[in-house]
C-alpha cells in the first residue's frame, strides 16, 4: 500500500493528535491493566464506583511505581551517568515515558463515572467500560499496522490480536460472572 486513503489520513492524524499520552507502549500496558482491573473488580456485582475507585487507586499506584523505576533506571545507567542526566532529567524523561500509562484510564474512568452518576446503569458502565478496552487495543492495533502501510487483511489481523487482549478480560468476566 503506498498511498493512504482520506480516512486513513484522519485516522492517522486522530492517533498522532493522541499520541504522546495515548498511542505509546506504556499506554497498551495501561489499558490492558485497566481492563483487568476492571474485570476483576466488577465480578462480584459491585458498583461503579466501587470499580472506578479500585480502578483509579491501583492505576495511579502503578503509574507512580512505573515512573520511580524509570527514573531509577535511568539515573544508574551507565550511558545516562557518562552522559550528566542528573535526578531532574531522569524524572522528567521517566513522566514522559509514563504518561501513557496514566492516561490510558481515561476513557474507561469516564464510563465508570457516568455509571457512578447514573446516567448509565452501573452494570451496564461496568461491562461498556470493559468493552472500551477491547476497543481501544483494536484502534491501536490498527493504527501500527497502517502507520507500517500493511495491507488491509494485515491491519485488521493485528487489531483481532491486539484487541484479544482486551477480550480475554471480557471472557474472564463472563465465566466469573
Amino acid at each position: 500500500m503506498s498511498e493512504t486513503s482520506p480516512a486513513q489520513e484522519g485516522i492517522l492524524r486522530f492517533h498522532r493528535a493522541l499520541r504522546p499520552g495515548f498511542g505509546t507502549e506504556s499506554a497498551v500496558y495501561g489499558t490492558i491493566l485497566v481492563s483487568g482491573l476492571i474485570a476483576v473488580a466488577s465480578t462480584k456485582d459491585e458498583t461503579s464506583v466501587a470499580v472506578l475507585i479500585t480502578v483509579a487507586v491501583t492505576v495511579v499506584v502503578f503509574w507512580g511505581a512505573h515512573v520511580f523505576a524509570g527514573v531509577l533506571a535511568r539515573f544508574g545507567d551507565h550511558e545516562h551517568r557518562e552522559s550528566g542526566m542528573g535526578l531532574r532529567a531522569a524524572f522528567r524523561a521517566s513522566l514522559r515515558e509514563s504518561l501513557g500509562l496514566l492516561t490510558s484510564s481515561a476513557v474507561p474512568a469516564l464510563i465508570l463515572l457516568a455509571g457512578t452518576t447514573r446516567i448509565i446503569p452501573d452494570g451496564i458502565a461496568n461491562y461498556v467500560a470493559l468493552w472500551s478496552g477491547v476497543v481501544i487495543l483494536g484502534f491501536l492495533g490498527y493504527v501500527a499496522f497502517l502507520r507500517r502501510r500493511s495491507p488491509l487483511v494485515i491491519r485488521i489481523l493485528g487489531t483481532l490480536a491486539t484487541a484479544s487482549f482486551g477480550l480475554v478480560f471480557v471472557i474472564l468476566k463472563a465465566l466469573v460472572h
